[in-house]
């Protein structure tokens, strides 16, 4: 394993530059991954829902429509 100076000098950055990197990196590692794996969230299983409710919606008025205007349109 390298040292943060071998990296540094490696890369030229600053040592100071590699700790910073290395900390940050080690706060945030949890959140890294997160939205990737795992359920997805509730409105996004809602949606399919919402949709077949608006389609369905639609097919009502359309077919109304139809019916009041004498129209067929199959």
């Amino acid at each position: 394993m390298k040292t943060i100076n071998e990296i540094g000098q490696e890369h030229g950055v600053h040592p100071v530059q590699v700790g910073q990197w290395k900390k940050a990196i080690q706060e945030q590692a949890k959140t890294l991954f997160e939205g990737k794996r795992g359920p997805k969230p509730v409105a996004a299983h809602r949606e399919p829902e919402l949709l077949y409710s608006e389609i369905g919606k639609l097919k009502v008025e359309l077919d109304w429509l139809k019916k009041k205007s004498g129209i067929s349109l199959s």
